[in-house]
């Protein structure tokens, strides 16, 4: 009889604590789809800059898109030249992964009529995100009128053309102060000229990736520079974007609020691991 109750006793807990394992996986798994849906997958080297030709280069970005098509990522961040062929890969998919383009990169100091110029080309193309590196130079030289001037105009651009719109503001090449200021003019920009319903659609970026800094100091999103962005682009959202390694990482910058993450590490990062990707 005692054997019996301590059988039955063990079947019990084994029975549960496979429910516990089940439901751990589950959550697991959902946590891993939640966070997927804020991961833009990104490759935007040149073939120059990967030291690679031109037909690697584009076999590169062709495997990112088959990547992000099959592990279901909200969006895949391309250079423009292959924002059209990304459009065709997906749709003989069938997917509903976005295609996104960087506009002016990666400095940003381009006349207003070639990131016109640029925008214009993207959206002919189908990109459903245009990321464009505003002219900080300007803005560190004091120069807010030009500013003004490109981030009203090249927004409406997008929004007239039902575009999420971002806008890079390299947090590497600015001071906090500066990061306040700039954050703060755009949001500014955006509310005085565009309507509530519109804030979601232009988001305010750290970093391109491509920044180079000194003594090895970080060239992308961190933890006091995404806070002090959150801070002063709200309601406008955040995009944190180079310098999230891990999906503990990933998990942190969700829980302070941005609403992006843009990686060249997308699915490692999904996957639990952490990558050395400086972008």
């Amino acid at each position: 009889m005692g054997f019996l109750l301590l059988r039955n006793q063990v079947l019990k807990e084994c029975f549960f604590l496979n429910l516990k394992c089940i439901f751990v996986l589950i959550l697991n798994i959902f946590k891993i789809m939640n966070v997927k849906q804020y991961l833009d997958s990104t490759y935007l080297k040149t073939a120059s800059q990967a030291g690679i030709s031109e037909a690697d280069n584009r076999n590169i970005v062709i495997a990112a898109i088959d990547e992000a098509i099959a592990e279901g990522f909200k969006l895949v961040m391309i250079r423009p030249e292959y924002v059209a062929m990304a459009k065709e890969m997906i749709l003989q998919a069938q997917s509903q992964l976005l295609v996104g383009t960087v506009i002016d990169f990666p400095e940003g100091k381009s006349d207003l009529e070639e990131k016109i110029k640029e925008a214009n080309e993207a959206i002919k193309n189908g990109a459903d995100d245009l990321d464009f590196v505003c002219n900080y130079n300007a803005f560190k030289n004091g120069d807010l009128a030009l500013l003004k001037k490109e981030i009203l105009i090249c927004t409406e651009i997008g929004l007239a053309h039902n575009k999420t719109v971002k806008w890079i503001i390299e947090v590497a090449a600015l001071s906090d102060k500066e990061i306040i200021q700039l954050s703060a003019l755009i949001k500014n920009v955006v509310i005085s000229n565009f309507k509530e319903e519109d804030y979601a659609n232009v988001f305010v970026k750290s970093s391109t990736g491509f920044f180079k800094t000194e003594n090895d100091l970080p060239n992308g999103a961190t933890i006091p520079s995404i806070i002090i962005m959150l801070e002063n682009a709200s309601p406008l959202p955040v995009k944190a974007a180079g310098g999230v390694r891990s999906y503990e990482d990933a998990i942190e910058m969700i829980r302070l609020g941005v609403k992006r993450i843009g990686t060249s590490a997308a699915k490692a990062i999904a996957n639990g691991e952490n990558t050395a990707n400086q972008y």
